[in-house]
């Protein structure tokens, strides 16, 4: 029986071409550059087709900013970029920290005092720890005497919020971990003024000591929760946080007045 050979379907055609396939322009060869600029844009095309993250990238980056804004309305960035600080250097800090009672404070000294640039990452998650809360405090009291909680971003307001209280709990959290006298007695100060409050008071200092009393496990509890439950947190937040700022837009200053369009102008006459 004779076989039948089908015709092959006309496959689709490559957009954009492969790295390489450039043709010459102007009777010239392409160099390596114009390689290495096709190999880029086909890579990003490619994502591009794949994701299609164009329509969102360009509703977020390509909308209106009201007239008036000024360098108040970048604390909001800062903050975030003081915890993108906080985020790589406790990572570098992470390598060398070792969260046992008996190893804690001599991990850290030898971070200090060991380690190449140890200090220096030390330094900028302890300070940056400070600036980061100063930011956050900054940017909610932009927020409020800006009435840029009302509707319709009282959701993000409320976001906001939890923000700063995560934020609190990181820098509580991250403050016993040297381990040295003053992180302690302090942290059992922190401990005992959350259990004299009402109703959940003590159930929280509770969760936070892993027990009645101050032990050894308390250490690690702070570490798991500085490190891992509270940084997850804020991440998730901050990503709706900026998704409903880039839905809903920012508020002009409180000093300026909304102005009429032309169109409705001349309806109203």
């Amino acid at each position: 029986m004779a076989r039948i050979s089908l015709p092959k379907p006309p496959g689709p055609k490559r957009k954009p071409p492969r790295p390489g396939t450039v043709k010459k322009v102007n009777g010239k060869k392409p160099t390596a550059k114009d390689h290495a600029a096709e190999a880029g844009i086909a890579t990003l095309g490619w994502l591009d087709e794949r994701t299609g993250a164009s329509p969102f990238l360009r509703g977020f980056l390509y909308r209106k900013v009201p007239k008036g804004t000024n360098w108040f309305y970048t604390l909001g960035s800062a903050s975030m970029f003081a915890f993108l600080n906080q985020a790589v250097t406790g990572v570098f800090l992470a390598m060398y920290y070792d969260p046992n009672p008996t190893k804690a404070y001599d991990s850290a000294r030898h971070i200090t005092n060991d380690v190449w640039l140890g200090a220096f990452v030390r330094g900028m998650h302890k300070w940056g720890s400070t600036v980061m809360v100063l930011l956050v405090f900054l940017h909610m009291g932009r927020t409020f005497f800006f009435g840029a909680y009302k509707y319709p971003r009282e959701l993000n307001w409320l976001i906001g919020f939890v923000l700063m209280l995560l934020t609190m709990l990181m820098s509580f959290t991250g403050y016993l971990l040297p381990f040295d006298q003053r992180s302690y007695w302090a942290s059992i100060v922190g401990i005992n003024l959350n259990s004299s409050g009402p109703i959940v008071g003590p159930y929280l200092a509770d969760f936070l000591r892993a027990g009645s009393e101050f032990t050894s496990v308390t250490l690690a509890r702070f570490y798991s929760i500085h490190m891992l439950v509270v940084p997850g947190l804020i991440a998730a937040l901050i990503g709706a946080h900026l998704y409903l700022v880039a839905k809903l837009g920012t508020t002009a200053p409180p000093w300026l007045k909304a102005e009429k369009a032309k169109e409705l102008a001349k309806e109203e006459i």
